[in-house]
C-alpha cells in the first residue's frame, strides 16, 4: 500500500517536468548562461528583426507621434542589422529563415486588428517582450557563440538592443497606465 502511494506521488510530482515544452526549456536557458548554436542564433535574430520591422511599419501608420518616432527608429535600426546578419549568413553559408515563427506571426496578426491606443499598448508591450528576448539571445551568443565574427557582431549589436529596450519600457509603461 505504501509503495503504491509513493509511486503515485512520484508520478504526479513528475508531470510538470514532463509537460515542459521545448520552448519553455529554451526560455529557461535564456535566463542562464547557456549558449545557442550559430544556426539557431542566426534564425532567431533574423526572425526577431522581421517581427520588429513589420510591426514597427504598422506602428508608423497607426500610432501617435511618440510611438511613431520609436517605430521609425526600429525600422531603420533593424533593417541595418538584417543587412549585416545576411552578410554573415552568406559568408558562412548559414541558411536564413523565410519568415517569422508562429508566435511572432500571431502577434503581428493581433496588431493588425487593433487601432489607436489599443494598438499602441499592444505594439509597445510586444516590443518590450521582443527586445528582452533579443537582448538575452545576443548576450548569450556574444558570451558563448562558436563563430568568432558573428560572436563579435552580437557583442557589438547588444548595446543598441539594450538601448531599444530602455526606450520601449517607459513608453510601454506610459500606455499601460492609461
Amino acid at each position: 500500500m505504501k509503495f503504491g502511494f509513493t509511486l503515485g506521488a512520484c508520478v504526479l510530482l513528475s508531470f510538470p517536468v514532463l509537460a515542459q515544452s521545448t520552448g519553455e526549456k529554451n526560455s529557461a536557458n535564456s535566463t542562464r548562461a547557456v549558449s545557442t548554436s550559430t544556426s539557431d542564433f542566426v534564425t532567431k535574430a533574423a526572425q526577431s528583426d522581421m517581427f520588429e520591422i513589420q510591426s514597427s511599419k504598422l506602428a508608423e501608420k497607426e500610432a501617435g507621434a511618440a510611438v511613431e518616432t520609436f517605430a521609425s527608429q526600429m525600422v531603420a535600426d533593424h533593417t541595418k542589422t538584417t543587412a549585416q546578419l545576411k552578410a554573415f549568413a552568406q559568408k558562412d553559408a548559414i541558411p536564413l529563415p523565410s519568415g517569422m515563427n508562429s508566435l511572432q506571426k500571431s502577434m503581428l496578426a493581433n496588431l493588425k486588428g487593433l487601432h489607436g491606443n489599443w494598438f499602441a499598448r499592444q505594439y509597445l508591450n510586444d516590443q518590450v517582450t521582443a527586445h528582452r528576448s533579443a537582448v538575452s539571445l545576443f548576450r548569450r551568443y556574444a558570451e558563448g557563440g562558436d563563430n568568432p565574427d558573428l560572436k563579435a557582431w552580437a557583442a557589438q549589436t547588444l548595446p543598441a538592443l539594450e538601448h531599444h529596450l530602455a526606450m520601449a519600457e517607459p513608453l510601454d509603461n506610459k500606455f499601460t497606465s492609461r
